[in-house]
C-alpha cells in the first residue's frame, strides 16, 4: 500500500513539474481543455459599441410552428443547442432557447467571426483604405516581404489559399491555433509565420489567414478592428447590445479569426445585411459588388484534401447547395451558424455547444438538418 501511494505521489509530482514547465498558453489550454461558448468570461475583451437600437418585429405567425420530425429534432437536441432563430421578411418567425440561455445571452461566434472580418475588408476596399484585393500583404505587414511571403495577397487570405504554415487544431496544445487562442501575443505569432506553398493554388482552411487579414485591416484603416466594426457596421445595423471581441491580453489584439460575442438576435443582423445586398434602412453599408464576390464560390482553386474545385467557399463565407438553393453561411466550430436564404427572404441562426462530427462533403451533417428544419418552418 505504501509503495502504491509513493508511486502515485511521484506521478503527481511529475505532472505538477510538467505543468509548471509548460508555456503559459499551454497551461491555460490544459486548464480549460477546449474552447467554450462562454470564454468571453475568461479573456480580456474589447467592446464593439452599438448605436440606436432597431428591434426586430414579430411575424404574424410567430412561434406557431410545431416540429414535424421528432427524429431530426432529437438528433439536433443531442448537439446541445442554446438558441435557434428564424427571421423571414425581417420579422422573427420562430425562436427557441435552451440551457438557461435567452435572447440576451452572449455566445462566442468562433469561426463565424471570420465572415465579419471579410465584411470589414470589403468596407475598407469600398472606402479606398485598401486599394485592391490583389495588393501584397507585405505592403501592410513588413515581415511578409521576403520569399514566398512576398507573393501573398489579400485575396489569397480571403480565399484560404495562402499556403501558410499553420496547423488548424484547438485540441493540440502546441498548435498555432491553440497558441493564438490561449496565448498573449498573437501579432508576434503571426509575424513569425512562413508561407510554405505557392499562394493562390490550393484551398486550405487556416485560421491564421483571417488573423493576418485583421492585421492588414488595422494597418489600412489606422484603428482597432473592434472600433472599425462598431463604426462601420454595428452602430448602423441596429444592434441592441454592445458586442465583445476577445483579446490576446489586456488592451491587446483581437482574436479576429474567432471570438466575436453577442446574442442570437444581433448575430442575425449579419445575415440580414447580406440578404439586403449590403443595405440597411436605405443606407449603403457595404457594396453589393463585394458581397456578390464574397458569397460566390472560388472554383478556380483546388481543395487541398480532395483536389476538387472549391464550390463551397467564397471570402470567409461558406456556401452550401441545399436542394437547389445556394445558401451562404457563417460557421463556427461548436455549431455557430448564420444561414442566408435569399429564395425565402430569410435568415436562420443556430447557436450551441456542439456540432456534428459527421460531414457531407465540406459541410457538417447538422447543416442539412438545420436547413431541413428551417425550410419546414418557412414553408
Amino acid at each position: 500500500m505504501k509503495k502504491a501511494l509513493k508511486v502515485i505521489l511521484i506521478i503527481l509530482g511529475l505532472l505538477v513539474i510538467t505543468y509548471i514547465a509548460m508555456p503559459s498558453y499551454v497551461q491555460l489550454a490544459v486548464r480549460y481543455w477546449g474552447p467554450s461558448i462562454d470564454d468571453y468570461k475568461i479573456f480580456h475583451n474589447r467592446v464593439i459599441e452599438a448605436g440606436e437600437y432597431q428591434p426586430w418585429e414579430l411575424h404574424e405567425d410567430y412561434n406557431t410552428y410545431v416540429p414535424n420530425d421528432q427524429e431530426r429534432r432529437n438528433r439536433l437536441l443531442g448537439l446541445n443547442p442554446i438558441a435557434a432563430l428564424v427571421i423571414q421578411d425581417q420579422k422573427i418567425l420562430y425562436e427557441e432557447y435552451w440551457d438557461g440561455y435567452s435572447d440576451s445571452s452572449y455566445s462566442n461566434s468562433f469561426s463565424a467571426g471570420k465572415a465579419i472580418v471579410s465584411l470589414l475588408v470589403g468596407i475598407a476596399l469600398d472606402e479606398g483604405k485598401i486599394q485592391s484585393l490583389d495588393q501584397p500583404v507585405g505592403e501592410y505587414i513588413p515581415s511578409y516581404n521576403e520569399g514566398l511571403e512576398k507573393q501573398l495577397t489579400i485575396r489569397h487570405l480571403l480565399t484560404m489559399s495562402s499556403g501558410l504554415d499553420w496547423q488548424e487544431s484547438y485540441s493540440t496544445p502546441f498548435s498555432p491555433t491553440a497558441q493564438a487562442y490561449y496565448g498573449s501575443d498573437i501579432n508576434s505569432l503571426m509575424n513569425d509565420m512562413k508561407i510554405i506553398k505557392e499562394p493562390g493554388k490550393e484551398f486550405e482552411y487556416l485560421s491564421g489567414n483571417t488573423q493576418l487579414l485583421a492585421m492588414v485591416l488595422e494597418a489600412a484603416v489606422g484603428k482597432r478592428i473592434s472600433h472599425y466594426a462598431s463604426e462601420k457596421i454595428w452602430k448602423r445595423i441596429g444592434a441592441r447590445d454592445d458586442a465583445l471581441w476577445n483579446l490576446d491580453r489586456e488592451d491587446g489584439m483581437e482574436k479576429a479569426y474567432c471570438c466575436f460575442n453577442t446574442n442570437v438576435r444581433d448575430f442575425a443582423r449579419f445575415g440580414q445585411l447580406i440578404l439586403n445586398n449590403g443595405m440597411w434602412n436605405g443606407e449603403r453599408i457595404i457594396s453589393e459588388e463585394y458581397l456578390s464576390e464574397a458569397t460566390s464560390s472560388k472554383e478556380y482553386l483546388r481543395d487541398v484534401d480532395t483536389g476538387e474545385p472549391v464550390d463551397f467557399y467564397g471570402f470567409q463565407w461558406w456556401i452550401v447547395n441545399y436542394n437547389g438553393h445556394q445558401i451562404p453561411y457563417m460557421r463556427g466550430i461548436l455549431g455557430q451558424y448564420i444561414f442566408v436564404i435569399p429564395d425565402k427572404n430569410a435568415v436562420v441562426v443556430r447557436l450551441g455547444h456542439k456540432r456534428s462530427s459527421e460531414y457531407s462533403g465540406n459541410h457538417p451533417q447538422d447543416v442539412y438538418d438545420y436547413l431541413e428544419g428551417a425550410f419546414s418552418i418557412l414553408d
